[in-house]
């Protein structure tokens, strides 16, 4: 029986607690149990390894999940997550708080650092994502200033270096077995200060627009496929290098074929007849129809395959295969010749077409006695 305490109880949360606080109640302890305010003191040192763990944990919502469901064993030899924890995601905010509160600053992403990446759904027509296709997006995001040049000072000036951290965005700490960065106050991590800001961006060195690009999709694509386009995210503040834009596609249905991984299935009606007799019929694929025989006494449901006439993948590797699934169809509306005919055909095959002798009730008496 595992003697760990928790998690909730470790933070003082409750099990319904959102994100919000428990990222709260997590600060809070830290700050009380940081080693750097409790030197020496070993029992401080393992209570703040304690609910590291514990965030760890609740902070992520999958590994939150396994913990509601197996407690400490989802991390156990035999559980999901065997293998330690990776102390990473929402730590760097958090802990950007805590040495902020002992040095007066935070340790968070500022200064040089990338731009945000921006997501992008796409839809996409079935022929346009099984044969590929280039499309034309707007996304709204921010881009360098043309002004300035992305540099934020006014045309015929230039950012000059920060004296106090003399370019480099961040001055060193040593506190006890710490040894940590944090951005500078001066210059907010740039490692540049501007005298005389752009009028257009305001020293910011981006502005708010409607980028317009063209985006290749490759053939093979299926529902959540993602496309990374490097560089076309949000651009970054003075300085720094733009994210990336991410293009999630979206497939619409088919009026006839359903994908399944690379496969394509597709339902095709024949006739009583053709079913009985065999017949040759025309058949839809993604290059057009195509001729298929039919043999005679097919079944409703028989399904044919046709090799290579599937999706290929966006490798261009693979190719699926067509799968045609057979339906055959009952006739209606009948003529009273065609009723006579088919009794006919029922009789020569020893077949009772109204079979009143054994009806539901004699049934009944065969079974039941």
């Amino acid at each position: 029986m595992s003697t760990k305490r928790d998690y909730y109880e470790l933070l003082g949360v409750g099990r319904t607690a959102n994100e919000d606080e428990i990222k709260k109640a997590y600060r809070k302890s830290a700050l009380q149990h940081h080693p750097d305010r409790n030197p020496g003191d070993k029992q401080a040192e393992e209570k703040f390894k304690e609910v590291s763990e514990a965030y760890s944990v609740l902070s992520d919502a999958h590994k939150r999940s396994q913990y509601d469901q197996f407690g400490h064993a989802a991390f156990g030899e035999n559980g999901p997550f065997a293998g330690g924890f990776e102390f990473s995601g929402g730590f760097e905010d958090v802990f950007g708080d805590i040495f902020g509160e002992f040095f007066g600053s935070s340790t968070g992403r500022r200064g040089r650092g990338r731009g945000e990446d921006l997501r992008y759904n796409l839809t996409l027509k079935f022929e346009e994502a099984v044969a590929g296709v280039e499309k034309k997006i707007k996304i709204p995001r921010h881009g360098a200033c043309e002004t300035c040049r992305g540099n934020g000072a006014k045309p015929g000036t230039a950012p000059q270096t920060c004296p106090t951290c003399r370019g480099r965005g961040q001055v060193n700490f040593q506190q006890g077995f710490f040894s940590v960065s944090r951005t500078c106050n001066q210059c907010h991590g740039q490692g540049s200060i501007i005298k005389d800001a752009c009028a257009s961006c305001g020293g910011a060195g981006r502005v708010r627009t409607m980028h317009t690009l063209s985006v290749k999709i490759p053939a093979g694509v299926d529902n959540g496929s993602r496309l990374k386009l490097r560089g076309e995210g949000e651009a970054a503040p003075v300085g720094g290098a733009p994210g990336d834009l991410y293009v999630v596609t979206q497939v619409e249905a088919h009026a006839i074929f359903v994908r399944e991984n690379l496969d394509i299935v597709c339902d095709v009606p024949i006739s009583f007849v053709q079913a009985a007799l065999g017949a040759e019929i025309d058949v839809p694929t993604l290059d057009g129809k195509v001729k298929m025989k039919i043999p005679s006494g097919t079944q409703s449901g028989k399904v044919f395959r046709m090799k290579g006439k599937g999706v290929k993948d966006v490798q261009g590797y693979q190719q699926g295969d067509q799968h045609v699934r057979i339906s055959v169809e009952t006739p209606t509306h009948l003529t009273a010749k065609q009723k006579e005919l088919l009794k006919e055909f029922a009789t020569l095959g020893g077949e009772e077409v109204n079979p009143l002798a054994t009806g539901f009730f004699e049934k009944m008496k065969e079974l039941f006695g």
